[in-house]
């Protein structure tokens, strides 16, 4: 491609922009497809890691969810690939190194990522076949599944509502802070598509038709309206001659209508919303406050990127001084601000936690003098410098995690592209960056305050308030209207629900045809690497401190982390551990005030953070480690300024400062409830572990709802409590770090580390050396089955055990077991046919085996699901197609690509678990010559585990009181 001319046809794309973008290591290409309309943007590299989605520009015009169920739906089987849902059939067997799709509020999204190029081009295939030519005009049962229907077994039954999306919105609509951020996109641009819910509000979906749902596939799902993007190290050639070969040349370019118009101004509007919470909670103190202020358009670079960094100075930083004024006023307990830039008029957002509505004008007030403050005096130099620092570190490391940088990007080039701008304009950020940084000498951002939030014209106040009778209200009102719905029907059209009813189940119970599976493309284990990747570890003693080295190549950052043993903590000081770990790095040191601190760690550092960990055994659920790390990222040139802030931190902070630190427990616990609340299933798996489980026991201390109830417990009693608060982390504090608790893991290159051995030397002159008190047991929590009641409106139920202690071991082969459970039986029985959102199970190595559901409308019939796990496992048959599919799957698991400071750190873990490259070699070994007899095997495990009759339920508290014989005790979650 290295001869393609601009203005040129190719394959029938124009090529009509070409740039070398260095900011992101590219050079982009941008055509568009002359027949068809089609836009596509190649970035070209020599990333392995390659990406490509297609994306529809879906501007909603109600709020029945029809793009987010289009999105579930047209995955569900295509004109080239027949079977009923081909994404979880890729799920089970490709090496996908990302494999999703997204409903934004104003798009849709379907992403995918493989570093195989086999693997790539098919998955490409799956999915342009299923958004061009979904099943859904063969079979109005995938609505009905994946969005909404009425289910009657029974003439004589009650008629019920059910559906992925429903249910997944149900969920959606339950947390308070979900419904807050719907509010202020919906209250700035009533008369725009962002007024309305593109997810789909529940008691708007059952108005979605089936006639609404094809002719919305009909106008958005054309290529005229389709953005392309392809990213890595790829044959373009190729793929543009095979996507107008196979899909674009057929296709003749039309006009869409999907065009999005910015909202006038608005003034300054009031918006009020009620959240459910349970009749016997105390509704004082519960209220949320959000001031909004629309900024800009989505296509002008330094809004987009200068108010991200506003945000971070203004509210989210520990030091953020608009955050203190609020909580210095007494208003709420919690602030955090929200900028989104996702939309055509990115918008800025002031959220208050746990205040009351009666302080409105209070908040106004506050926040609009601190402002006028700011920009009259000028915002500290200081914190201006250390808020582009975050985020300049993290443009440059550009290191996402599990998230292919690549999909990053293809989100990022949306923010411009999908309106009409272009695609290029964030990824260059240097250019953008530079004009900011007047902000250093000059009142850059001072002028951005003023302009967009003193003298804004277009703003909004949303209340979100606590209602005790909003949950029952919602269920009776559901109740009366089906009731009345089913009234209204004669006979005849009872029946004819009856038999649609079943007519969907036998759908959803029908075996694809093995001939319309084959057409899925699948590789063959000649394809997949026999060997497991090597994770480098060099272990050295350094002062008398052992010292864990990775060489990995990491741009000049070295990832640092710094793991004292905490084994001789006892039960009693875990919580004050966890607290411990929360203060650090954001209350006063001998040489900082807190503020000048978070502003150093800013500037001297990428990052420095503070974890706890607990290890288990590679053998048993015994815990083989515990500690308390320091966790940081640092250039090289500042190594020595990082070390100084870290022995700071771990040795002079002071705990005299009791404002600070009530402000942080009442944060800490709001930003608990928001977790819970949007990941339920966590804290019912944590929970359910933590019956017979050590490991799990001590992570439910660490961070499960036994933390919680002791931040709650604290935050209450906290002027009785705080004298014993301070003794006890000084205890801690004093006690835990010295030299022969401590263990240091370095990543970087050869360079980083030779810089990094003299700091090591010196930090550890500074350390004590004493004996190391014994290890501490930790106790389970009394093995009885929980409901955890909220006043959502959904389940997320937990059942498990532990099969090391039944008799059972560890193999390759359970990580197959999991794929077939997750992805076959629980995937058809608890969210195909059940409706839940998501389900799954994890299987670990110290033996803990935990079945889960997520945003899931049933309670007892899944439990009986997990109970039925055995006979499933007990009939499995597989041919060797479908084996190769499973294990093809459990092997891309495995693999999934990290960074290199996440290799260091799994490195780590391994080595704390004793955990040797064999160990890794054999696992991968057993799931390679998996068997379907070994999947049947494990029918006695199952029923073992299950037997156990371990249960813990997060989730809706009129549903678990319907199911209260199944535990041994129910409580209110958030108020015990």
């Amino acid at each position: 491609m290295e001869n393609y001319q601009l203005n040129s046809i190719y394959h029938g794309f124009r090529l009509i922009h070409t740039e070398e973008v260095a900011d992101v290591g590219s050079t982009a290409f941008l055509y568009e497809h002359v027949k068809s309309g089609a836009r596509l943007l190649f970035l070209k590299n020599e990333d392995d890691n390659k990406v490509f989605s297609i994306s529809f520009r879906t501007p909603p015009e109600d709020n029945t969810g029809v793009f987010h169920i289009l999105e579930h739906s047209v995955l569900c089987g295509s004109d080239k690939y027949p079977v009923k849902e081909p994404f979880v059939e890729l799920l089970k067997g490709s090496l996908s190194t990302f494999l999703n799709a997204f409903t934004f509020s104003d798009k849709t999204m379907y992403p995918l990522a493989s570093k195989n190029d086999k693997d790539f081009q098919n998955l490409i295939d799956v999915y342009l076949d299923a958004v061009f030519h979904p099943n859904i005009y063969k079979h109005k049962e995938i609505l009905e599944q994946e969005g909404w229907h009425f289910e009657l077994n029974d003439t004589k039954d009650e008629i019920n509502l059910k559906g992925v999306v429903y249910n997944e919105m149900k969920g959606a609509f339950s947390s308070p802070e979900g419904l807050l951020m719907r509010a202020n996109q919906n209250s700035l641009f009533p008369d725009t598509a962002y007024g309305f819910e593109s997810g789909g509000d529940p008691l708007y979906i059952p108005d979605l038709t089936y006639e609404h749902f094809i002719d919305s596939h009909k106008k958005y799902y054309s290529p005229a309206n389709s953005y392309i993007y392809l990213y890595g190290n790829l044959d373009i050639d190729e793929k543009l001659a095979y996507l107008d070969k196979d899909y674009l040349s057929s296709y003749d370019r039309i006009d869409v209508d999907s065009a999005i118009s910015p909202q006038a101004p608005i003034g300054r509007q009031e918006t009020v919303r009620s959240y459910p919470i349970l009749p016997g909670e105390d509704d004082k103190d519960k209220t949320y406050l959000s001031l909004n202020y629309a900024v800009s358009e989505s296509t002008n670079p330094e809004t987009y990127l200068a108010f991200d960094i506003l945000d971070y100075l203004l509210l989210d930083s520990p030091a953020a001084p608009l955050k203190k004024a609020i909580l210095d006023a007494g208003i709420g307990n919690d602030v955090f601000g929200s900028y989104d830039n996702s939309i055509r008029q990115p918008y800025f957002s002031v959220n208050v936690k746990n205040a009351n509505e009666s302080q409105k004008e209070a908040l106004k007030k506050v926040v609009n003098d601190t402002l006028s403050q700011l920009v009259k005096k000028g915002i500290d130099k200081k914190q201006i410098e250390a808020a582009i620092n975050v985020k300049e570190f993290q443009l440059r490391e550009a290191d996402y995690g599990s998230m292919p940088k690549g999909l990053i990007y293809s989100i990022t080039v949306m923010d411009s592209w999908l309106y009409d701008g272009d695609p290029l304009t964030h990824l260059g950020f240097e250019k953008t960056l530079a004009t900011i940084k007047q902000a250093l000498t000059g009142n850059y951002f001072e002028a951005l305050i003023e302009k967009y939030l003193l003298n804004s014209n277009h703003e909004s106040l949303v209340i979100v308030k606590p209602s005790k009778t909003l949950a029952e209200e919602e269920t009776n009102a559901l109740k009366d209207k089906l009731a009345a719905f089913k009234q209204s029907l004669d006979p005849e059209t009872l029946d004819q629900l009856v038999d649609q009813t079943k007519k969907l189940q036998e759908r959803q119970t029908s075996e694809d045809r093995p001939e319309d599976l084959r057409k899925i493309p699948l590789l063959s284990l000649d394809d997949i690497d026999k060997k497991t990747e090597a994770l480098p570890l060099s272990e050295t003693n350094l002062d008398g401190i052992k010292t864990l080295y990775h060489e990995l190549p990491t741009n000049k950052i070295a990832y640092l982390s710094l793991y004292f043993d905490t084994a001789s903590v006892s039960e009693e000081q875990l919580p004050w551990l966890a607290l411990l770990k929360e203060l650090f790095g954001k209350i006063d040191t001998e040489k900082y005030g807190y503020e000048a601190l978070v502003n150093e760690v800013n500037i001297q550092t990428g990052d420095i953070h503070f974890e706890t960990n607990v290890i288990s055994d590679k053998d048993s659920d015994d815990i083989s480690a515990t500690k308390f790390s320091v966790k940081a990222k640092i250039l090289q040139d500042k190594l020595s300024g990082a070390f100084d802030l870290i022995h700071e931190i771990l040795y002079n902070s002071k705990f005299n400062n009791k404002e600070r630190i009530k402000a942080i427990v009442k944060e800490i616990k709001s930003r608990i409830e928001i977790a819970f609340n949007q990941n339920g299933q966590s804290v019912a798996v944590r929970r359910v572990g933590s019956y017979f489980s050590e490991s799990a026991a001590y992570k439910e201390r660490l961070r499960g709802l036994t933390f919680y109830h002791f931040i709650r417990d604290l935050d209450q009693n906290f002027e009785q409590r705080y004298n014993a608060a301070v003794e006890a982390l000084q205890t801690l504090a004093k006690g835990l770090f010295s030299k022969d608790r401590l263990i240091i893991s370095l990543t970087g290159d050869q360079d980083l580390f030779n810089a990094a051995r003299a700091q090591f030397e010196k930090f550890g002159i500074g350390l004590d050396a004493r004996a190391t008190a014994p290890a501490q047991p930790v106790s389970f929590i009394p093995t009885h089955n929980e409901g955890l009641m909220t006043s959502s409106k959904i389940q997320y139920a937990a059942k498990g055990a532990n099969f090391k202690k039944l008799g059972f071991d560890y193999t390759g082969q359970l990580l197959v077991l999991k794929q077939v459970l997750t992805l076959d039986y629980l995937w058809n029985k608890v969210r195909v046919m059940g409706g839940a959102y998501g389900c799954g199970v994890s299987a670990e190595s110290s033996g803990n085996f935990i079945f889960w559901s997520y945003r899931d409308p049933n309670l007892r019939e899944t439990l009986k699901i997990y109970d039925e796990a055995s006979r499933f496992a007990a009939s499995f048959k597989a041919d060797p197609f479908t084996m190769t599919k499973y294990i093809i799957g459990t092997i891309s698991n495995l693999d999934s690509p990290l960074t290199p400071s996440s290799k260091g750190e799994l490195s780590d873990e391994r080595y704390f678990a004793h955990v040797a490259e064999k160990d890794v070699q054999r696992i991968r070994e057993e799931v390679l010559a998996t068997k379907p007899a070994d999947i049947q095997k494990f029918a006695e495990l199952l029923k073992a585990v299950t037997d156990q009759n371990h249960v813990c339920v997060f989730g809706s508290e009129s549903k678990i009181k319907e199911n209260k014989d199944l535990f041994d005790e129910i409580f209110s979650a958030f108020d015990k």
